[in-house]
């Protein structure tokens, strides 16, 4: 009996620890994103879960290590959509919309990556750097904007000699400075860049800028 039920109670602690660290995660990444990383506290993470303070340095540490837990995380969430994207049966032209329209839709939905980018570049992305997960996480979008641009290439679509990284910040920034500068946008212009009755126009507008851009006749050198 005792060596059926000491398996039994081992897999139920790991299920429980698994638990316990995806809710440590999901309150510091709210918790992060409020109040920076400087002005987060982990006291307060651990009195908004079923844990205690003693418990968080268990699991990740710290402080430091569990905001680069939280940017892992949230990292992850933006890599495996880009990994799950299907656009091998697109022409390259709404293959590229595609992916534009699957960052707009992500940042859109995940305001709190946003500000974690956004408190992550104040710090100088030291915690990026000094981790080997995000450090070595290359971006699955960054492959299939090359594939993309290549087919268009080849097929005489884009016209545009454009590097797939510079590519991806195009799109990302915009799709980034709609969600982070919604207040200061709409304080100075009146304008709320998030607006629903708006959503389609912005988000075809970025499609539309990408492929104006990738489709443009160049002068001759």
């Amino acid at each position: 009996m005792t060596t059926v039920e000491e398996p039994a109670r081992r897999e139920g602690r790991i299920r429980d620890a698994a638990r316990t660290k995806a809710e440590i995660l999901k309150v510091a990444t709210e918790e992060f994103a409020r109040a920076g990383y400087t002005g987060a506290r982990v006291d307060e993470i651990a009195a908004r879960t079923r844990t205690t303070k003693r418990m968080i340095y268990y699991y990740f540490g710290g402080k430091e290590q569990l905001f680069t837990a939280v940017l892992e995380r949230s990292y992850a969430v933006i890599r495996q959509a880009e990994g799950d994207l299907d656009v091998g049966h697109l022409d390259p032209v709404a293959a590229i919309r595609r992916l534009a329209e699957l960052t707009f839709d992500h940042h859109e939905a995940h305001p709190d990556f946003i500000r974690l980018v956004s408190i992550e570049n104040i710090h100088d992305a030291e915690h990026i750097a000094a981790s080997e997960t995000l450090s070595s996480l290359n971006s699955p979008a960054i492959d299939v904007i090359r594939r993309i641009l290549e087919a268009g290439r080849e097929q005489g679509l884009f016209t545009a000699e454009v590097d797939a990284v510079d590519l991806h910040a195009m799109i990302s920034s915009f799709c980034f400075f709609r969600v982070s500068n919604r207040h200061t946008f709409g304080a100075l212009f009146g304008r709320d860049l998030t607006a629903d009755d708006r959503r389609e126009h912005y988000r075809t507008m970025l499609g539309d800028m990408v492929i104006a851009y990738l489709t443009a006749e160049r002068p001759a050198a």
